[in-house]
């Protein structure tokens, strides 16, 4: 699976800054439409940031798999960012899980570049749903939603940067 976000800045610091910001990542759980959420920043030695956003989403399932999951789902996304390079670029190693469920994506975000103006962040990974003939069904659903959210954070992003 691979999407991205285009933060419309061309200095990296700006668009990390976002990334970084409790606030805005709050933002962005109510735009995903979470009925609950946590947003927790945490600053690492080296320069390095850890993200850690945990919400409560509806479980958007085939009925086939409603009776497994229920009708909520917690999705526990961790995002380790590194310090940022001599360019003000930084790398991530994402991981989310679905509390409960053997549901998980291994994914990083390379360097961000810079193109025409903005920051881009893509989003590369492999998503995996470690359920016997029903996992490939479900994998493409899961990751709609993560694109979905995705996309909020772009629009959040452009709102907050372009007033």
């Amino acid at each position: 699976m691979t999407g991205e976000i285009t933060y419309p800045t061309d200095d990296t610091a700006v668009a990390f800054a976002l990334i970084a910001d409790r606030g805005f990542r709050a933002e962005v759980c109510e735009a995903t439409r979470a009925i609950g959420y946590d947003v927790a920043v945490l600053e690492q030695h080296g320069g390095g940031t850890l993200v850690t956003i945990t919400r409560q989403m509806p479980a958007d399932v085939p009925a086939a798999l409603k009776s497994m999951v229920g009708e909520t789902v917690e999705i526990v996304q961790t995002e380790s960012w590194g310090a940022a390079d001599e360019t003000g670029r930084r790398t991530a190693e994402l991981d989310i899980r679905i509390t409960g469920q053997p549901v998980t994506m291994k994914a990083h975000d390379p360097p961000g570049t810079r193109a025409g103006g903005s920051v881009v962040s893509v989003v590369e990974g492999d998503l995996k749903v470690a359920i016997p003939f029903f996992g490939k069904m479900v994998e493409p659903e899961i990751a709609k939603a993560i694109l979905a959210a995705l996309r909020e954070e772009q629009r959040a992003a452009v709102k907050r940067l372009t007033g």
